[in-house]
């Protein structure tokens, strides 16, 4: 098995693509080894000294360092998930992802808004926030501003802001004038 490995945005996360499924369908953002309990591979991740950011996502793992340097911490990480891949455990103990739509809010007066605000984020945001080893997710619509969740490479990045302003809040002004602004929760 070959681990490619790739820099993103973000020079704390580094995107590791194992040439197979990662987690099909969905993408997993665990903040700490408690979290990761529901997945063998980020449990290994974390059992890492100096990780402390695991995002799984459809091909990729990204994994955020809290300290050290990439050229030791980096054949650590590549170890772990070339054993959980060997090993043929699952990425998930439970293998349902959940996306917890209570945690969204907006009035239901927006409910078309909403349906073409997560459709642009789903057909135009994410594939590219996928591809530096992140996510963005819809948490909410109040008042003209879009309250959207970055994960993984993304949560932290010091180029996020400049993704949300100029990239994600102008698409959305573009299709959608009742859009004023676009915040991270």
């Amino acid at each position: 098995m070959f681990i490619q490995s790739e820099a993103t945005p973000n020079p704390s996360t580094l995107k590791f693509l194992p040439g197979q499924t990662v987690l099909p369908g969905g993408a997993l953002e665990m903040k700490d080894s408690e979290s990761a309990r529901r997945s063998p591979l980020a449990s290994a991740l974390f059992s890492i000294s100096g990780v402390a950011g695991v995002f799984l996502g459809p091909d990729f793992i990204s994994v955020t360092k809290s300290g050290g340097e990439w050229q030791t911490l980096k054949p650590m990480v590549l170890g772990a998930i070339l054993e959980h891949y060997s090993s043929g455990a699952p990425i998930l103990i439970d293998s349902s992802v959940a996306v917890d739509a209570s945690s969204e809010f907006f009035d239901p007066r927006d409910a078309e808004t909403v349906t073409t605000i997560k459709e642009l984020l789903e057909n135009r945001v994410r594939p590219a926030v996928a591809g530096d080893g992140g996510d963005i997710t819809f948490r909410g619509f109040r008042d003209g501003i879009v309250y959207l969740e970055m994960k993984g490479s993304c949560s932290g990045c010091p180029s996020s802001t400049a993704t949300l302003k100029n990239g994600v809040q102008n698409l959305m002004r573009h299709y959608l004038p009742e859009v004023l602004a676009v915040e991270q929760i």
